[in-house]
């Protein structure tokens, strides 16, 4: 090493987009266990789940229209429970400005085989939003954990459309006020905002969906954990804790304290607002820096969770170089861009980081870029 390194360090250096960092003041010490080593389907467990069901939707300002769902496999499996059970009821529009929309085009295009209407953007952009047709079924995320690009909010979604609206917002809870009535179907996991253990997927679905799976049947066959109606009408307990599989209630009890301290912060609010002075913090960081730019290059269209940085002169190797150097510091962990996006940094700005660590960041960064220079 040849050049000193920075007196200040970030005291949580737990930058990494997923799973995220803890609450702060977080340990595992604190979690409730009365519900380990007990069925969920005991009193307690059900008990349990509506507590997290409860708080989710009070902490999302969440209508009564809209049902909330623990379900398996992440977001992925969320997202894709929707798609195997309300698609192909209509076309389908597919958007994709990053990875996980790609993955929801591959699915719909080489899984359901339903030849979707497909709209790309490259990596740090967003498409015109105003091609999409919402006499269709539209796919698209929210936040693009890989890009940095997000949705700049609702406007664009049509409040008379004949389709269906489905949202990849794992990224997005949390950190931005969701016009409900515009959302027919979201997905998220508790390991993106509220820094919650992995495994787990988070279902909403509003009164539309509800009226598809209802009146649709797929045209494909459907496995036992993505069948949420039974008889033609939807299956309500999967709504109110009664999940399809067994659930860690460890995990369980994790979302929990993560969302009891959201309320504790303000609730959405102030959820909202400690994921706004992260970014700007961080854009501040890359504004007195030539060296680093954002992915995203409109602001409107820009992260504030996945924040995605350029650095001039850096390849994949440089990159790497970079986030192994400041891991051996112990001042930032998981921090290179994801493996399919241009080579980068990607720092998340989420609501259980410390504002006062992103500014400490800054500095360490500049040192990095310098012990990597050839």
């Amino acid at each position: 090493m040849t050049n000193p390194t920075p007196d200040v360090r970030p005291e949580r250096p737990y930058f990494s987009s997923g799973p995220c960092a803890k609450p702060p003041g977080w340990a595992a010490s604190d979690l409730a266990t009365d519900s380990l080593g007990r069925s969920h389907r005991s009193k307690i467990g059900k008990a349990r789940l509506k507590r997290c069901i409860d708080l989710m939707r009070a902490n999302l300002r969440l209508p009564d229209t809209h049902r909330i769902g623990i379900v398996p496999g992440s977001d992925t499996g969320a997202y894709e429970m929707a798609m195997w059970t309300m698609l192909g009821a209509r076309p389908v529009t597919a958007m994709a400005w990053e990875s996980f929309g790609e993955g929801w085009v591959t699915d719909a295009v080489k899984q359901l085989r339903i030849d979707p209407a497909v709209i790309r953007a490259d990596y740090g952009a967003l498409p015109d939003l105003a091609q999409v047709d919402w006499s269709n079924d539209v796919l698209f995320t929210w936040n693009g954990t890989t890009s940095g690009v997000r949705v700049p909010d609702g406007e664009w979604i049509d409040a008379d459309r004949q389709g269906l609206s489905f949202a990849d917002a794992t990224s997005a809870v949390f950190a931005y006020d969701i016009p409900w009535d515009k959302i027919d179907v979201a997905t998220f996991s508790w390991q993106k905002v509220l820094g919650g253990e992995g495994a787990h997927g988070v279902l909403i679905l509003g009164p539309r969906a509800v009226e598809r799976l209802e009146s649709h049947t797929p045209a494909w066959p459907l496995p036992k954990v993505f069948r949420l109606t039974s008889k033609g009408k939807l299956i309500e307990g999967i709504f109110s804790g009664e999940t399809i599989n067994t659930p860690s209630m460890l995990a369980v009890e994790d979302a929990i304290a993560a969302l009891e301290w959201v309320e504790g912060i303000g609730g959405l609010d102030g959820a909202i607002a400690r994921s706004d002075a992260n970014a700007a913090a961080l854009d501040a960081i890359v504004e007195a820096r030539p060296y680093l730019g954002h992915l995203a290059a409109d602001p409107a269209s820009r992260s504030k969770t996945s924040v995605c940085l350029t650095v001039e002169g850096a390849d994949e190797a440089r990159i790497k170089k970079m986030a192994a150097l400041l891991e051996e510091q112990g001042v930032a962990f998981d921090i290179a861009g994801y493996r399919d996006a241009p080579p980068g940094l990607r720092i998340w700005c989420g609501a259980t980081v410390d504002t006062a660590d992103i500014e400490a960041l800054g500095p360490w960064l500049d040192w990095a870029y310098e012990e990597t220079k050839a």
